[in-house]
């Protein structure tokens, strides 16, 4: 029986933009959001499932003590996230594996501007308007250090939207890069040895 993966929370998991703690978020002057440059992640492969999955998602070396890889990931999902991108995005891992793939494209922005929209809506009230902010600066100004690609009416909609701030006010933003992820980068991940190869080694490693 393959061992349950516990997901961590949002807020816990390394590199994410906000801290779920209302006052570190109004006591920091300091968001990796701030930073122009990010720790890029191994891409190596030839070395078995587990410690790809460890280089590559350091946050899951807590849930790796067993020594079979298939605890951690099965064939059988990764096979799953071939069927929707919803479905890639609606598991931990897929994220980070898309994210990787994302970063060899040097279009990582798409995943972070998605995840950091999902993280919004479930943001208290009294901390909307910080977090709008921080996202907005961050991926959609027209000066934003990781810049999304949207066009000019949804960048002048989600900036009046911000003005006023709602759980939904990034939602006609976020569709758009759902959308170009959904047509442009997924499909070109599943042909990509990122994904190939680590299917490849769960269904060779469940063999043995």
């Amino acid at each position: 029986m393959r061992a349950a993966i516990s997901t961590p929370r949002l807020d816990k998991m390394p590199g994410m933009f906000f801290s779920a703690n209302p006052k570190d978020l109004k006591e920091t002057g300091h968001s990796p959001l701030d930073d122009k440059t990010q720790k890029r992640r191994p891409k190596t492969f030839g070395m078995d499932v587990k410690t790809y999955l460890r280089s590559m998602i350091p946050h899951l070396e807590s849930g790796m003590k067993s020594s079979k890889s298939k605890d951690i990931l099965s064939a059988e999902e990764v096979i799953q996230w071939s069927q929707s991108l919803e479905k890639l995005l609606a598991n931990q891992i897929g994220q980070d594996v898309f994210g990787n793939f994302l970063k060899s494209e040097f279009s990582e922005e798409n995943i972070e501007f998605w995840l950091a929209c999902e993280d919004y809506k479930k943001t208290e009230t009294g901390l909307l308007y910080f977090k709008a902010e921080k996202i907005y600066k961050a991926f959609v100004h027209s000066d934003a250090v990781k810049q999304i690609n949207i066009d000019y009416r949804t960048r002048e909609s989600t900036a009046k939207k911000i003005k006023t701030p709602t759980p939904t006010s990034f939602d006609e933003a976020q569709k758009v890069i759902y959308t170009l992820m959904e047509k442009d980068s997924y499909p070109r991940f599943l042909k990509s040895n990122i994904y190939l190869n680590l299917l490849n080694d769960l269904q060779a490693n469940s063999l043995k």
